[in-house]
């Protein structure tokens, strides 16, 4: 079990359910699933985009869909609630964004799903697919985001274990972590 030593000597541990699910070695079959299925999920979706030149070379599907999202209806609610929000979607599209971004986020997709599925570099993978789950949302597009976005917080969190079953079972002890330090044993 992780455990904190503050600098009082107070010893702040992990409650032992978050232990089991999130460092435990037996929950990374569990966490290999719901990684592969986000996987395949992030991988079906930036396939079709790569797909599309309307995604992968002009960026036209997402100016398009960038373009609906900001307007204000006369009635009824805008797909985007938040105004800071539909000023910078405003702002992407002002300076032609969509030209560059539309590729960016077809192949993101992709690599996305590549990783996940491979087990390689999970929680980083898992942080940029929930970063563009969230991106999604704000932009008023529920469909799975929700569900995914919650999946990819949870891989986040166990990041020591959701790959274990693939290839950061080598690459993490491989390549080490940058916080990496000399284990302290916590007094008892």
């Amino acid at each position: 079990m992780d455990a904190i030593v503050t600098r009082k000597g107070t010893i702040i541990s992990d409650p032992p359910f978050a232990t089991k699910i999130f460092d435990s070695k037996h929950a990374a079959w569990v966490w290999a699933v719901l990684r592969i299925w986000v996987g395949l999920k992030w991988l079906d979706a930036g396939r079709h985009k790569i797909e599309d030149p309307a995604w992968s070379k002009t960026g036209e599907a997402l100016l398009g869909f960038w373009n609906r999202i900001v307007e204000i209806p006369a009635e009824g609610r805008p797909a985007i609630s938040f105004d800071w929000y539909r000023s910078f979607i405003q702002s992407m599209i002002d300076a032609g964004s969509h030209s560059w971004f539309g590729p960016l986020v077809a192949y993101g997709e992709t690599l996305i799903g590549i990783a996940l599925i491979l087990g390689a570099f999970t929680g980083i993978a898992a942080f940029f697919g929930a970063f563009m789950n969230w991106n999604f949302m704000m932009a008023g597009s529920a469909s799975t985001n929700p569900m995914l976005f919650v999946i990819s917080i949870g891989l986040i969190l166990a990041w020591k274990v959701a790959g274990y079953v693939g290839l950061d079972y080598f690459l993490l002890p491989w390549l080490g972590t940058p916080w990496k330090g000399k284990p302290t044993k916590a007094k008892k």
